[in-house]
């Protein structure tokens, strides 16, 4: 289907985040826009006028893509075959262990890519993928995504993390041989289960140096879990301090801030604002899994400190984590959901004006982040919500999703809504391979 050169989205509602110094105020909310799209590009966003003519949103929440910035497709959509499943974190790693023999190269692919597609019809245009590596080898998974990544390419940018134990890592030699590899592997980066159960500072030390060295981007699972005192995150810091380290470093779950002495979380909250570091919180998973015993309510929910992290300006994400998994049997490839229960779990406030950048902001997983992000010169991808209700948002999720200046999903939903004029390109697409 060709693409319309110039079309014109206006009236458009968009976060506050996303938007311009200086953009004018329409009571205590933002002007609509109007966003002009040249050849599947964004060509500029300014306030609507009344005489703007093109596709009327009347006023819609507006969302460029979305990044799902933690996922497991290595385990998803097993939970079926796992049988029945005890309580917690550690419980649902054996789990996992058990199933690896089943772990076949048609396998991986076929729920990978089940994944892929839900996520992309969700309106997901990135996702990163954490690979269990536990040996010096590469495993199957990893080549299998490496190849699905290269069919997904023009709908959905699927990048791979190594996840490894921290024991396999003290051994150097080891640790160098798999940075190398995954810095000869298109679009991939480096990672680290980091818990009390397998801590090593050596492992920890080597890991950071052979990142630095390969010029790799880290993404770590640490601290997941309830203990008054964290050990991952001060040992990160305490390496990090003592060393110029300038590639971006992801810090996922890191529950056991939840838990700390508050003048110790919040110290070491201070020192994570020196570093180029982003928090990913992951409230399904960490629900589920933390303080987890058959029979008994949860007292601690596990969710790190996602608010007085905003509040000194590092760089927060949500994402959604394992789903149909040991570790979460529920669940689907939907930031928005993710965020929905952030919201629920951690008293966000303003969730479309401020907290919707934790699941769009791409930038805040690489090295340097784009302090004026702005939509001109980006692919047109957007997701348009079926509600111009900002407070209640992300309650209603259901959505028409723009690639490219195309819309992918049924543009129907809206008419009953929205005094809203679709163009004849504007159909469901069901197939852009």
């Amino acid at each position: 289907m060709a693409l319309t050169k110039n079309q014109y989205l206006t009236y458009a509602r968009l976060p506050k985040w996303l938007l311009p110094s200086g953009w004018p105020m329409e009571g205590m909310a933002p002007a609509l826009a109007t966003i002009h799209i040249f050849e599947g590009k964004v060509h500029s966003v300014v306030p609507s006028v009344q005489d703007d003519s093109g596709t009327n949103l009347s006023g819609g929440l507006v969302l460029p893509g979305l990044v799902e910035a933690h996922a497991h497709l290595d385990k998803t959509f097993t939970v079926h075959r796992l049988g029945e499943l005890q309580p917690g974190l550690l419980n649902a790693i054996q789990a996992m262990k058990s199933d690896q023999k089943n772990w076949t190269y048609e396998d991986l692919f076929n729920r990978a890519e089940q994944a892929l597609e839900q996520a992309y019809r969700n309106g997901v245009v990135f996702l990163r993928t954490h690979v269990d590596w536990v040996s010096e080898h590469t495993p199957l998974a990893w080549e299998v995504f490496g190849d699905l990544a290269k069919k997904w390419q023009s709908r959905v940018r699927l990048q791979r993390v190594a996840l490894i134990p921290l024991g396999l890592l003290e051994n150097k030699a080891w640790s160098r041989q798999i940075a190398n590899t995954i810095r000869l592997s298109d679009d991939s980066q480096m990672g680290g289960f980091i818990h009390s159960s397998n801590f090593t500072y050596i492992g920890l030390k080597n890991l950071i140096e052979a990142v630095s060295n390969e010029n790799l981007i880290l993404d770590l699972h640490i601290d997941e879990e309830l203990i008054d005192e964290p050990q991952g995150l001060p040992a990160l810091l305490d390496i990090l301090d003592g060393q110029s380290f300038h590639s971006r470093i992801v810090c996922g779950h890191v529950c056991a801030l939840s838990c700390a002495d508050e003048s110790i979380a919040l110290r070491l909250l201070d020192r994570v604002a020196k570093h180029p570091i982003t928090l990913v919180t992951l409230p399904a998973t960490n629900l589920l899994l933390q303080d987890a015993n058959t029979g008994r309510t949860p007292r601690n929910r596990g969710l790190t400190l996602v608010n007085e992290a905003m509040q000194r300006n590092i760089p927060t994400m949500v994402a959604t984590d394992n789903v149909q998994d040991a570790f979460c049997h529920l669940g689907e490839y939907d930031p928005v959901k993710a965020l929905q229960l952030g919201v629920y779990s951690g008293h966000l406030q303003h969730a479309f004006d401020v907290w919707s950048q934790s699941i769009c902001r791409f930038d805040w997983l690489n090295s340097a982040t784009d302090k004026n992000f702005s939509l001109v010169g980006k692919e047109a991808n957007f997701v348009i919500f079926d509600t111009k209700n900002v407070s209640s948002w992300p309650s209603n999720v259901t959505r028409l999703v723009m690639r490219k200046g195309q819309f992918i999903t049924n543009t129907s939903i809206f008419h009953s809504r929205f005094d809203t004029h679709f163009n004849d390109q504007d159909k469901e697409v069901n197939d852009e391979r």
